[in-house]
Parts: structure tokens; sequence; C-alpha cells
């Protein structure tokens, strides 16, 4: 590993030693912090697995129910039911604190069920498909949030992982080769101070 390129000097020593120190301690905390993200990563793509396993039997009841009303009822009749119903559905967006990161969810809150069969001509088959699609519902938003979690999250590792690899393979090995050039070169200079004091020394005892 090259060294800098500055002048051996005690106060040049001083300071890569400093830097030395920092890059270090930086590379410990940005370890910690790697391997934290990592641990909450791994958790939240557990999470993912379990609700698209929960998608996916949402919508082999959804889908079915629809076909069935559809078959029942008929293609118009569907959409005007669908026409007459109102439902309102309150989305709240609140921050979670993930991996000492702030990340932005989306909950949806579903509305009370209400039922429908008894007038508008509906039937309860309606009632039924309603109830599966606002499940379906509910787990798409958390999809969203939770993959767009997963997401920054993996940026975040992989930013950190840059940041980890550039200490470990460049900066601290560059420092501490810059350190171990400096206190050689003061070394020999210190040697040959001491000799040339020496070699004073024998020449005013001589005279």
């Amino acid at each position: 590993m090259a060294k800098l390129n500055i002048a051996p000097t005690k106060s040049n020593l001083l300071a890569v030693k400093e830097q030395l120190a920092v890059s270090t301690e930086g590379y410990d905390l940005l370890e910690q912090k790697r391997e934290i993200l990592v641990m909450e990563l791994m958790r939240m793509v557990e999470r993912v697995k379990l609700l698209e396993a929960d998608m996916d039997a949402c919508i082999a009841k959804a889908y079915p129910a629809l076909k069935k009303m559809l078959m029942a009822v008929g293609g118009d009749r569907v959409e005007r039911i669908a026409h007459a119903v109102n439902y309102k559905f309150e989305i709240t967006k609140k921050p979670v604190v993930i991996g000492g990161m702030t990340f932005d969810t989306i909950d949806v809150v579903l509305p009370k069920r209400q039922l429908f069969s008894s007038f508008l001509g509906t039937f309860p088959e309606s009632d039924e498909v309603m109830v599966d699609f606002f499940e379906l519902l509910s787990l798409l938003t958390q999809m969203a949030s939770i993959r767009t979690i997963v997401w920054r999250l993996a940026m975040e590792v992989k930013k950190t992982q840059r940041r980890v690899n550039a200490l470990d393979k460049m900066v601290i090995p560059q420092d501490t080769e810059t350190v171990k050039y400096i206190e050689s070169v003061l070394e020999e200079r210190e040697r040959d101070n001491v000799f040339v004091l020496k070699s004073l020394k024998q020449r005013q005892g001589a005279k």
C-alpha cells in the first residue's frame, strides 16, 4: 500500500496518527452499523415473505369469489352494485425508525363493514367479495411500505459496505504505512543526530 506523499516531520506524524485513530474508530462504528442494517434487512425480508404468502392466500380467495359473483348476477349488475357502494378509506402516513434510519410507512384504516345485501338489489356474495378485497387492500398497503423500507435498507447496506471497504482496504493501510515510514525516518535522523553529537564531543575531548 502506497504511503501518503507528505514530509516526514513530527507534526505530520501526529496528524497522521490522529487521522488513523479516527479512521479506525470510524471503521468499527461503520462495521457495527452494517451488521445492524443487515439484521434489520433480513428481518424485513422475512416479513415480505410472510406478507406474500398472506397475499397469495387472499388473492386465491378473493378473485374466485368475484368470478362466482360475476357468473351469478352478470357483469352489468356487478358494476351497478359497485357504483352504489360507497366506502371511505383513511390512509395515514407515519414515521418508523429501523436500524437508526427513519422511514415513512402507510397504514390504511378500513371502514366498518356494512351489509348491502338487504337493499339495492345486491346479494350476500357482494358482501363477501368486498370483505375479501378489503383484506387484500390492507395487505397491499403493508407490502408497499415494507418493500420501500427493504429497498432503502439494501441501498444503505451497500453504501455502508463501500465505506467500510474504503477504510479497510485504502485509508487505514495507507495511514499505517505512512506512520511507519515517518517513524523510521525520524528514528534514522535521531540516530544520525546522536552520532554527530558523539563525534563533536570526541573532537572536543581530543582538543
